[in-house]
């Protein structure tokens, strides 16, 4: 029989508060991710104008009203709270904040929270058992540390846009801001590491997260083959380089990924689309005679490909256990069965807007089978603000007098 009361929350970082001074993407996405596993992110925000990301998407209508697609997207289950650091009352209640707090997650360029007192020799002097993350395009230190950095400068300089591309488009960036995203996972798994230390040992940690070296430690291969080998990645487009026939094909309505890396996965595609004989040409008989002659092979299996549409090519090829999928919008991959399903798509109240809903993503890990998603919407900037004062002590009255100053 229920008692009334509210299940506990079993997420793993249940209890846990986050301080996020983010802006943009890769700090506001690790807050994101944090909060999805179970944290309470508190959104510190300027006065007036808030985080950047706020006036940024395709809807000129949300930019306007401060809440833009890039802000909707890496916000939800946020509480927003308004505070000027510039100011000595501003200051005053962030130091309060950080005394009651477990993790710091700032993304300003470096040497920006020593100016305003709140480098990592202040924060553990005020909490020695905080989590402290900074999350920069360059890290720290080092001959890039100074210098300004976006997604797009990111992926130029760790060489995922060289191996990007054909040899006729020249490097290419991808479609998606990967640097930035790459830099928050990173980030949010630094975090959560350094809070299991703390559990044992009661020590804090300051985490010093470089976008650059995640993305050049995400390219795996790519970087391993010149560290071992010498060899550098080249642009070959929608192919893959360690194998053939491995990359995407033109069917008789559209194009599919095929990833046949193994012998036998090869054998089976060559049965399943009525060329066997493929698998025995001389050319193609292993891994690296395929290899050689990819293109050879491209053009014998998509003569067979041709005869049917992608999807029922998708269909037989993995009922017959050879990795194939059609390549699709982003639309179409929102729509898929598998991800209704998962319950990876979220529907909440759109902020501050009685009778619009607002459709989020959620976390691509299940805890416990369960699918993890935000709690509330993105917050209104400052929404939040009056109730986290109050939960750190502050009366009425000395909120007045927080706002008559403009700390708040």
């Amino acid at each position: 029989m229920s008692t009334g009361a509210p299940a506990p929350d079993r997420r793993p970082l249940a209890g846990v508060r986050v301080l996020d001074l983010t802006n943009v993407l890769a700090g506001p996405y690790a807050g994101y991710q944090l909060g999805l596993m179970g944290a309470d992110v508190v959104k510190v925000e300027v006065p007036g104008s808030g985080d950047l990301a706020r006036q940024l998407g395709a809807s000129a209508e949300l930019n306007a009203r401060g809440m833009g697609a890039s802000f909707l997207a890496q916000n939800s289950g946020k509480r927003s709270l308004s505070l000027n650091l510039k100011s000595d009352r501003g200051r005053e209640v962030m130091r309060r904040l950080v005394a009651r707090a477990d993790v710091l997650l700032e993304n300003f360029r470096p040497g920006v929270m020593e100016r305003l007192g709140f480098g990592w020799d202040a924060l553990r002097a005020a909490n020695p058992g905080l989590v402290y993350c900074a999350v920069s395009g360059f890290g720290a230190d080092g001959p890039l540390s100074d210098r300004p950095a976006y997604d797009q400068i990111v992926q130029g300089l760790s060489g995922m846009m060289d191996a990007t591309g054909t040899a006729d488009t020249g490097p290419l960036r991808a479609g998606f801001p990967i640097a930035d995203v790459l830099g928050g996972l990173a980030a949010a798994f630094a975090v959560s590491s350094a809070l299991v230390r703390r559990e044992r040992s009661g020590e804090g940690a300051y985490l010093d997260v470089s976008m650059l070296e995640t993305a050049i430690t995400a390219m795996g291969w790519g970087a391993s083959n010149y560290l071992s080998a010498g060899v550098e990645p080249r642009r070959i487009g929608n192919e893959n380089a360690t194998a053939a026939p491995s990359g995407t094909f033109r069917t008789a309505d559209g194009a599919l990924n095929i990833a046949a890396n193994k012998q036998e996965q090869f054998e089976t595609l060559c049965a399943v689309v009525g060329a066997p004989g493929l698998a025995a040409d001389p050319r193609f008989a292993a891994r690296e005679d395929r290899k050689a002659h990819r293109e050879a092979l491209r053009e014998a299996l998509e003569e067979h490909l041709a005869r049917r549409p992608a999807a029922e090519w998708e269909a037989a090829l993995s009922a017959a256990g050879v990795p194939a999928a059609r390549v699709l919008s982003v639309r179409e991959a929102l729509d898929l069965d598998h991800i209704a399903h998962r319950g990876l798509l979220h529907t909440l109240p759109f902020p501050g807007e009685e009778g619009r809903s607002l459709r989020v993503l959620g976390s691509g890990v299940h805890v416990d089978g369960d699918a993890l998603g935000p709690g509330q919407p993105p917050p209104l900037l400052g929404e939040h603000t009056d109730e986290i004062l109050r939960e750190a002590g502050y009366g009425p009255a000395d909120i007045d007098q927080l706002r008559e100053a403009g700390a708040i």
